[in-house]
């Protein structure tokens, strides 16, 4: 699996029987994109200071938005023409999650988000001017490495249920930064999926609301990519 939101039958399982008129561009995507950032960093500013301030709500930020975040998404897989109302609120419910576990780790969250705006610019750039490509083989590789780190997270969290905790790659040892390095090349290698589906979504000129999954999914990537690099400065940190 590579991220959940995208794979290659994105744009084949949905309904074609729409105005021509109205039909996906990558502009008008890319615009829905900066709504949904926007959406996200005003929610997670609200929740940083209401982390900080100490409201009564505060503790059940990360768990409220991650929950929320995590329906949307299952329910736009099933229903991706809800995007338009749907994308939005997946934003504004993982921001308050992110805010809030950034104010836990304020010293390096600023410095997190600088590096995943540059990681995403980086990869758009070896994208556009093909120094790497969405090709079959590409996309085999970078799912199956997904798949391998989402089923041993599932398996920390199952083993952690249980007070057995998965030694060395969540530390700040050496092992663990290494680890974090290779799951966060493998979330930048999603970017150049999720460019590539945006731009077949366009060509196979998908209805105009699709432009709202297709940023939600290059949203998901994100998101993730963030989570990591600033974990991993965490991991850093800790050596010092």
């Amino acid at each position: 699996m590579a991220n959940p939101a995208f794979s290659e039958k994105t744009f084949t399982n949905i309904d074609y029987t729409y105005d021509r008129n109205e039909v996906m561009t990558v502009e008008s995507t890319l615009t829905k994109v900066g709504i949904l950032l926007f959406i996200l960093m005003t929610s997670s500013a609200v929740s940083w200071i209401g982390l900080m301030q100490g409201w009564s709500i505060a503790p059940m930020l990360i768990p409220a938005g991650c929950i929320g975040g995590l329906l949307c998404a299952v329910v736009l897989a099933f229903k991706k023409e809800w995007a338009p109302q749907l994308a939005p609120t997946y934003a504004l419910l993982e921001g308050l999650a992110i805010g809030a576990i950034s104010a836990i780790f304020q010293e390096f969250a600023l410095i997190a988000a600088g590096l995943t705006f540059g990681v995403v610019f980086v990869m758009w750039m070896l994208y556009k001017t093909k120094v790497l490509q969405a090709t079959q083989g590409f996309m085999f590789g970078v799912a199956a490495a997904t798949g391998a780190v989402f089923l041993l997270y599932m398996l920390t969290w199952i083993l952690g249920m249980f007070g057995i905790n998965v030694p060395y790659i969540h530390e700040g040892g050496i092992i663990g930064i290494i680890f974090s390095l290779v799951v966060i090349t493998i979330a930048a290698m999603n970017l150049i999926i999720d460019f590539h589906l945006i731009e077949q979504g366009a060509e196979m000129q998908a209805p105009k609301y699709m432009e709202w999954y297709a940023a939600f999914g290059l949203m998901v990537t994100i998101i993730w990519l963030y989570l990591e690099i600033l974990k991993l400065l965490a991991k850093l940190a800790s050596r010092r």
